[in-house]
């Protein structure tokens, strides 16, 4: 199987590849950047360039690998688990991370979040993310005045309406905070498949700056009409459940990664997953969720050397769905 895909992209390679790097001029999409680690954080270990892409409606570079906290910071601030979190909020930054994702849904993450955050000496490179999910306007300003304090930010990077509740009054309250300077970007959320043709709807007829959604190797039915929007349109792409919610690791523990894989300085399925999400044209950046520090420095070596072009992508599909 590995050698059949291997000819494959051989003899695909020549014609693939001009499509490929004409792509982002001829449909206007964001073009990846290929820059060093710098000194806010190191480069992985034999990986030199950190893979960055252009955010649509301001040109702003935002590296590919982002951090989530779903889950994996819902816990006490007294817990015995947070000097391992601490551990992972280091090793995000020391490897260049930037946009950190979070919701008041979350239960205790924005808080927690807040308390290591305040332990980073050096945060120039935060992307901070959050959302609103409540009914009601001044519902709505309390909750996102509430995550400022929790998360300790003088301002949101990114607010974005979560699960698209009570979206049209929410996103009043974004355009005019967004005018006043309190927030930079606007953005809506779904993890939902029920409610894209909602989502569709509302990325043709509002002005916003990102999108976030689930996408991943086995979940592409965003593919179809959600990510070609995303594109036409400007709007960054947020990724979430690139690993379908770890779905994808238990279907190839058994499995080795192609040898063609390395290609693209893919050292894990952990990477192999996030560097499908990330390349493809229409998205901005993934945002894996993890507690462990050694899943951490996994994750964020995605985001170094290059990622997989079209051919490539096709193998990876192939190669998975023969699994």
């Amino acid at each position: 199987m590995k050698h059949t895909i291997k000819r494959r992209l051989v003899l695909q390679s020549l014609a693939s590849s001009l499509v490929w790097v004409a792509l982002p001029v001829a449909l206007k999409l964001p073009v990846a950047s290929a820059s060093a680690a710098g000194p806010s954080g190191s480069a992985m270990p034999g990986m030199t360039e950190r893979i960055q892409k252009a955010i649509p409606k301001s040109g702003e570079l935002l590296p590919v690998i982002g951090m989530g906290s779903a889950r994996t910071f819902d816990v006490r601030v007294k817990s015995q688990k947070i000097d391992q979190l601490e551990k992972v909020l280091g090793l995000f930054f020391q490897h260049g991370g930037g946009l950190i994702d979070s919701s008041p849904m979350y239960g205790r993450s924005e808080t927690v979040l807040g308390e290591l955050l305040a332990k980073v000496p050096d945060k120039t490179k935060l992307f901070a993310a959050t959302k609103v999910w409540i009914d009601g306007k001044s519902q709505g300003i309390a909750q996102m005045n509430q995550s400022e304090q929790r998360m300790r930010v003088a301002r949101f990077d990114l607010m974005q309406i979560h699960n698209l509740r009570d979206w049209r009054t929410h996103l009043d309250t974004l355009r005019e905070w967004k005018a006043q300077k309190r927030l930079r970007y606007i953005g809506i959320t779904t993890s939902r498949g029920n409610h894209h043709k909602e989502l569709e709807q509302i990325l043709i007829r509002e002005p916003v700056d990102f999108v976030q959604l689930s996408y991943n190797i086995t979940d592409r039915e965003v593919e179809a009409r959600l990510l070609p929007i995303a594109r036409e349109r400007g709007i960054a792409v947020i990724v979430n459940r690139p690993f379908e919610r770890g779905h994808l690791f238990s279907r190839v523990k058994r499995n080795a990664l192609p040898e063609w894989s390395s290609d693209f300085q893919c050292k894990s399925w952990g990477q192999f997953f996030l560097k499908f999400a990330v390349s493809h044209p229409a998205v901005t950046c993934a945002i894996p969720a993890t507690s462990k520090p050694k899943h951490m420095s996994d994750n964020m070596g995605a985001g170094f050397g290059r990622l997989p072009d079209a051919s490539e992508r096709r193998a990876m599909i192939e190669y998975f769905n023969a699994i």
